[in-house]
């Protein structure tokens, strides 16, 4: 009888800090998610930068401008969104948009396997 008490409450322990073990595993494994997620968003503002950059003279032509800047070569045509599905199957969506004092936010939420991240930067 004594011997099956201290076999039970070995047995208690053991499964107690096998679940905890499971959870920090599972923890950790979500923690690799968030990283690959937000460097998914940073990804997108840079995306999103190089395209505002690209639309300026001297790296824009202003007789064929590519279809997102302005005719006029100055930027990109704001309210401008995008979402692209990168290689390592994380994705990003990015809003580009221009205020009346002349602000600019760009806001990007990158997601994977069922973790997002968002960064937004004004300027």
């Amino acid at each position: 009888m004594l011997a099956v008490l201290i076999l039970s409450f070995v047995l208690g322990i053991a499964l107690g800090t096998s679940i905890i073990f499971i959870r920090q595993s599972k923890t950790l494994r979500e923690l690799g998610y968030s990283v690959v997620a937000f460097y998914a968003a940073d990804s997108g503002v840079e995306a999103v930068l190089y395209k505002d950059k690209s639309c300026y003279p001297p790296a824009c032509s202003t007789s064929s401008p590519p279809v997102y800047c302005t005719s006029v070569c100055r930027g990109l045509i704001a309210p401008y969104t995008t979402s692209t599905i990168l290689s390592n199957e994380a994705s990003y969506d990015v809003t580009f948009s221009t205020s009346t004092t002349g602000t600019t936010t760009i806001k990007s939420i990158g997601a994977y396997k069922n973790t997002s991240r968002a960064i937004e930067v004004v300027y």
